[in-house]
């Protein structure tokens, strides 16, 4: 896929295939995350990769799901559920409002090189962050930031442009489909 391609391909996805990925995919992954951008290049970010069935499935009793759309996008563990994890992690006392918008591009970074490489993923902030960190094993002076949901896509979610910026919320069809309201460029930008 090219760049636009990918951008334009890439959801949140909530439902996967079992397959797991590929040590070479996640490595890749995180090869991704390291290169995106850091303010002034500090790379206070620290990724802990979960792929392991029996962490995996812990990590992910630990998750919330598609708000908007439950109980139909909310996974579950063995049929449709995430296979691997990122976790995004800082050291507490390096934590600051720049090293949450270096996890932001980190976790695009992933994102969209999941798309590349096939694979889906989602960013979940909904999560038991005191309970993940104790499964981790992760020293008391390390915050978990955020987790990045990852496997082959078992849904092709499509998003449409948003007919009202009042009513973006994402919903299912009669189909099961799920679309994603996104609000055009014109909604969202004014030039000047």
């Amino acid at each position: 896929m090219d760049f636009l391609q990918v951008v334009f391909a890439r959801r949140s996805i909530r439902r996967y295939t079992q397959q797991d990925v590929s040590p070479e995919d996640l490595r890749q992954l995180i090869e991704f995350a390291r290169v995106a951008p850091s303010g002034s290049n500090s790379q206070k970010l620290r990724f802990t990769v979960i792929r392991t069935p029996e962490l995996a499935e812990k990590i992910f009793a630990l998750t919330g799901w598609a708000g908007h759309v439950k109980p139909r996008r909310t996974p579950v563990w063995g049929k449709d559920a995430p296979r691997s994890f990122i976790a995004l992690t800082v050291k507490k006392a390096l934590s600051s409002p720049t090293v949450q918008a270096d996890a932001g591009a980190a976790v695009e970074n992933i994102m969209l090189g999941a798309a590349a490489l096939g694979l889906g993923s989602c960013w979940i902030g909904s999560f038991d962050k005191e309970r993940t960190h104790e499964l981790l094993e992760l020293d008391p002076e390390t915050e978990v930031l955020y987790l990045v949901a990852l496997g082959y896509p078992a849904e092709e979610p499509v998003w449409e442009d948003a007919s009202d910026p009042e009513h973006v919320k994402y919903y299912l069809d009669d189909n099961d489909l799920l679309h994603v309201p996104k609000l055009t460029a014109d909604d969202l930008t004014i030039w000047k």
